[in-house]
Order: C-alpha cells, then sequence, then structure tokens
C-alpha cells in the first residue's frame, strides 16, 4: 500500500514536471516566434564561420578567444560590408531613377516599416537622395534628420541593435560549440541514439550549406569586384561601370542560384557597356564582346563547373536549395533566405532518417535507410556507431523509440 502510494505521488510529480516543461516549451516556441529572424541569423553566422573558428582554435587554444577573433575579423567585415553594399544601392538606385520609383518606400514595403510618417520618410528620403549634405553641412542635416525623421532615426537604431545581437548569438554558439554539444548528447541519450544521429546530420548539412554558399559567395564577390574593377580600367571613364562594388556583391550573392548565376547582374552591366559603346568615342563594340567572353568564364562557366560543386553544399542538391534560398524570401520575409534552408534540411534528414522506419513500424536506427548519396552520414561525422541485428545496450528499443 505505502509503495502504491508512493508511485502515485511519483506519477503526479512526473505530471506536473511535464506540464511545466510544456508551458516552457510554449513560452520558448513564442520567443522563437517573436525573434525568428535574429535566431536564423546568428544560426547562419554560426555555421558559416564555424569551420574558420575551429582553424583559428587551433592556433589560439582558447575558445572565448577564437571565437572573437573570428567573429571580429570574418563576421564583422561580412555585415558592414552587407550594410555598405545595400546603403549603396539604394543612394544608386534613387539617383538613377530619379522620382519614378522611390526605392525607400519600396524597403519600407519589404521591411514592414509602411507606419513611418510620410514627413519622416521624406527627410530620411531626402537625405539618402543627397549624401554629400551630411559632409558639406553635418550638423543642420542630422538636425533636420532627428527633428524631422525621429521615428526613422528609431528603425536604423533598432536594425543596428539586431545585428549587435545576432553577431553575439553567433559568437555564444561559437565560444560554446563543444559544451552544447555534449549537453545534448547527454540529453538524447547517447550517440547510439536515433535523436543524436539526426542531430548529427542535420549539424553536419547546415554547415556544409551555410559555410560553403558563404564562402562561395565571398570568393565570387571578390572575383566579380575585380572584374568590374578591371572592365573600368579598360573603357573609357564616361562609360566606366557604376558602384562596382554594389554590383560584386550582387553577383557573388547572385551565383548561388543554379543556371541563373551571375547572369542577372553581368548581363545588364553588358548592356549598359553596348549602349555606351554607341554613344562614347573610344569604346568599340568588340571590346564589349570580349569583356562578355571574360565574364562568362570568370563569373559564370568556371565557377560553376569547377568551384561550386567542390565548396557550395557538397552533400546536397543544388537545385533544391535552390528553391529553399528562393521561395524563402517570399514566403517568411527577409530571414527567409536563412529559415527555409534550415527547415529544409531538417525535412531532409527526417525523410533519411525517421521517416521510413516510422511508416513500417519498424525499429528506428542511427543508419539513413533513404537517399544514402544525399546529405551527410551520421557514422562519418559524429562518431554514431552503426546498428547491428540483436544490439543491446542504450541504443534504441524494439518499440521505435530514438
Amino acid at each position: 500500500m505505502v509503495e502504491s502510494d508512493s508511485a502515485r505521488s511519483l506519477d503526479r510529480s512526473r505530471i506536473g514536471w511535464w506540464l511545466f516543461v510544456a508551458l516552457l516549451a510554449l513560452a520558448a516556441a513564442y520567443l522563437a516566434y517573436a525573434f525568428a529572424g535574429l535566431l536564423v541569423t546568428g544560426i547562419f553566422g554560426y555555421y558559416a564561420t564555424r569551420p574558420i573558428n575551429a582553424r583559428v582554435d587551433q592556433v589560439i587554444d582558447t575558445d572565448a578567444l577564437a571565437a572573437a577573433v573570428t567573429v571580429l575579423v570574418v563576421l564583422v567585415p561580412v555585415v558592414v560590408l552587407t550594410l555598405y553594399a545595400g546603403f549603396q544601392f539604394v543612394t544608386g538606385l534613387a539617383s538613377l531613377v530619379g522620382d519614378a520609383v522611390d526605392p525607400l518606400s519600396l524597403a519600407a514595403q519589404y521591411l514592414g516599416l509602411d507606419g513611418v510618417p510620410a514627413s519622416e520618410q521624406e527627410a530620411l528620403r531626402t537625405a539618402i537622395r543627397n549624401p554629400d549634405e551630411f559632409v558639406r553641412n553635418p550638423q543642420q542635416a542630422a538636425r533636420t534628420v532627428l527633428q524631422r525623421g525621429a521615428t526613422a532615426v528609431r528603425l536604423l537604431a533598432q536594425t543596428l541593435l539586431f545585428v549587435a545581437l545576432a553577431v553575439t548569438l553567433s559568437y555564444f554558439l561559437l565560444e560554446n560549440d563543444d559544451t552544447l554539444s555534449a549537453a545534448l548528447e547527454r540529453l538524447f541519450g547517447g550517440r547510439d541514439t536515433t535523436a543524436y544521429a539526426y542531430a548529427t546530420a542535420l549539424d553536419a548539412d547546415l554547415e556544409s550549406v551555410f559555410f560553403g554558399n558563404f564562402l562561395f559567395v565571398v570568393v565570387m564577390f571578390v572575383v566579380a569586384t575585380a572584374a568590374y574593377t578591371a572592365t573600368n580600367w579598360l573603357v573609357p571613364t564616361a562609360a566606366a561601370i557604376p558602384m562596382v562594388l554594389v554590383l560584386g556583391f550582387l553577383t557573388g550573392v547572385a551565383s548561388l542560384i543554379p543556371i541563373v548565376v551571375g547572369k542577372i547582374i553581368y548581363v545588364p552591366v553588358l548592356g549598359y557597356l553596348a549602349f555606351q559603346a554607341t554613344r562614347t568615342d573610344g569604346l568599340a563594340l568588340a571590346l564589349v564582346g570580349g569583356v562578355a567572353v571574360a565574364y562568362f568564364l570568370g563569373l559564370d562557366f568556371l565557377p560553376q563547373t569547377f568551384l561550386q560543386p567542390y565548396i557550395s553544399g557538397r552533400d546536397l542538391d543544388g537545385l533544391m536549395l535552390m528553391f529553399a534560398y528562393l521561395l524563402g524570401p517570399i514566403l517568411f520575409g527577409w530571414y527567409g533566405f536563412f529559415l527555409l534552408p534550415i527547415l529544409f534540411v531538417a525535412m531532409l534528414e527526417t525523410v533519411r532518417i525517421a521517416l521510413p522506419e516510422l511508416l513500417h513500424g519498424e525499429r528506428l536506427t542511427t543508419t539513413p535507410t533513404m537517399a544514402d548519396s544525399v546529405g551527410a552520414d551520421p557514422q562519418e561525422e559524429g562518431a554514431v556507431p552503426t546498428d547491428e541485428p540483436g544490439e543491446s545496450g542504450t541504443g534504441p528499443s524494439p518499440d521505435g523509440d530514438g
């Protein structure tokens, strides 16, 4: 009787704990939803720089210092360059299209800033279209923006805070990588469980995708910027390519999309050069033709044939990732560029490792039973023991629990 009362008390205690855990899980889910952009950006920064951090850690041998060096030397410059390229793109577009298209309004709609009053948008729009005013009369320009564009300034401050928090999250993950890995291994019940195999494969695939794509974008940015700069050395000043840094950055990002690659950037550039050749002395169409061949080889054929297959998501299908990158921003907004690839990889590994056994009522294992040539191998990535028939111990139980 005493044992029965003790068992009931234990059951009530476990039920209470599960209810408490469920409430915390709901709170965590709400926070993840509210700060989805911050989380996925920080996760991207972590996976994009983790292999670099591992190399730095071999030299410095201090997790905190290695993570700080990686973030300051690699991640922060890339973030600053991205923000600068975006600013230059908006100012350049504003100067090219004039009043035909309002880049600020388009950005406000895309970023969800429609609530900014029209008067404050006009103040910020004037500042963007006349950046030289800040150089000639910085105090007056700053006073005008602060007086009429307080909301815009607050949004700018929020953006900078967001970037700082995302970079800090990446730093935290880099610094505590080993600790978090050990904690998850214990939580999953050891390395010979299906949950650990799934987490290992997911972790390896995300690193392959994000680091590979990050490295490929950086390489293509450097190559494209060098190509556009070299072109400006060859053509007359009147026909020079504008916004070289921005175009190089956009070419690098566009190179992630198979088949299309940098064509959506360098083909319009070639069209611009061809147009200038018809109205500028010293620029022949033959030179534009030679530049076109160089662009096709250096920004398209050679990188896509030899470079991207080696460094950009080697274990995953490029066309599937293309849909993830293109549809993510459409479905979720700007952070969908990072979120949908994560969801895609999570679904892929679920299908490979767990879904067939779940559908057939079979015992879950640590070995992928589908699409062996796609995705990471848990046995290779995380020293996951290979399941053998009749194996016992702490591995998955016959009832299918992972």
